[in-house]
């Protein structure tokens, strides 16, 4: 069995149970992420023959930030109940991978501590219906050393959770979470998030800290399309790891539409959702990814091994696509092109079981 499929049950046995179901659990009833995986794997491939594979690259930039492999790590909260040292712990596997780190703006670590790891990371924003919390923390963000700030669009109303039982909340510690939150007597209104967000919010995000922004939670071409207009350096196909609004489309399915619709733009394309071997990375950079992001094996392998899980665990995914590049008759991801990629026959995997 491979170490990355035994993280989750050994993260499990590690975990409180509440925690553990907040960190796997989706929304609603949970089809959209209960589908996320088995889309990735319904593709097939058409590799080339008779090509030069004797080296492979793996190596790119992601927004001019060069990584060793398209594989980074995706923003997510409350890492400090999967590791004492938290996004500390999470920056020091990441950079020792060689790779990116997404942080959440409900982190329980400083940024000005994250920038002191030397990591490059960044910033997963939230837009707040009161403003002046998320301007206080962009200023933050920026002499913290975020290189970029992360847009999440897809939440203007938190998705429902069908808890049954004591929730991540009630167990969460003062400094947990929320280490970024300025200060303030800040209602809930003023916290929750902001419903009345146009792509123009793009555009002053991007004023105000002089980063590029970067839209997380696109699943449609015309909605990648108004991004890059509006000035987006980039966009993340994410339908927020089957969290939001349950029954939305498969990231895997969504990727091809939003590629094809900023061809010929300099807006990049990364997506997340599902992602757990080295041939659904192969399929996301072959239909257009430049990178790829994991969240949840990133948690798994926090708890069950600190930072050196985390480095495992992107150098095991980057081995698995060089392995991959190798049999597709590709020596870099750059060779790589949606042709090699078709969609699977729908009945074609339960006729070979049965």
């Amino acid at each position: 069995m491979r170490w990355i499929d035994t993280l989750e049950a050994a993260a499990a046995e590690k975990l409180p149970e509440a925690v553990h179901r907040y960190y796997r659990q989706g929304s609603a009833g949970g089809t959209s992420v209960g589908e996320a995986t088995a889309a990735w794997a319904s593709y097939r491939f058409r590799p080339r023959v008779l090509r030069d594979v004797s080296t492979i690259d793996m190596s790119t930039t992601v927004l001019g930030t060069p990584v060793n492999a398209p594989v980074l790590v995706a923003p997510s909260t409350m890492q400090r109940m999967a590791d004492p040292d938290g996004e500390i712990a999470m920056a020091t596997g990441v950079g020792a991978a060689g790779s990116v780190l997404g942080v959440s703006s409900n982190a329980g670590t400083s940024f000005a501590d994250l920038g002191e790891t030397g990591v490059p990371w960044w910033l997963q924003i939230y837009v707040v219906r009161n403003r002046t919390i998320t301007e206080r923390m962009l200023d933050a963000a920026v002499p913290g050393g975020a290189r970029a700030i992360v847009l999440t669009v897809d939440t203007p109303v938190v998705g429902r959770k069908e808890d049954d039982g004591q929730t991540v909340w009630e167990l969460a510690q003062p400094g947990q979470w929320l280490k970024n939150l300025p200060e303030g007597e800040w209602s809930d209104d003023d916290l929750d998030k902001a419903d009345d967000l146009s792509p123009d919010v793009i555009g002053w995000i991007a004023d105000r800290t002089g980063l590029p922004v970067v839209v997380k939670g696109v699943l449609r071409g015309d909605d990648a399309k108004r991004c890059a207009d509006a000035g987006a350096a980039a966009v993340i196909v994410s339908n927020h790891g089957g969290r939001q609004l349950d029954g939305s489309i498969a990231t895997a399915q969504a990727l091809p539409e939003v590629a094809e619709a900023l061809a010929g733009t300099s807006t990049e394309v990364y997506v997340d959702g599902g992602i757990r071997r080295g041939e659904h990375i192969l399929a996301a950079l072959a239909l257009g990814a430049r990178a790829v992001f994991v969240g949840r094996p990133a948690l798994w392998a926090l708890t069950v091994g600190g930072s050196t899980g985390v480095t495992r665990l992107l150098t095991d995914l980057g081995d698995e696509l060089s392995h991959t590049l190798r049999l597709s008759g590709c020596a870099r991801p750059g060779d790589l092109t949606p042709d090699l990629v078709i969609p699977g026959e729908p009945g074609l995997l339960g006729a070979r079981r049965s």
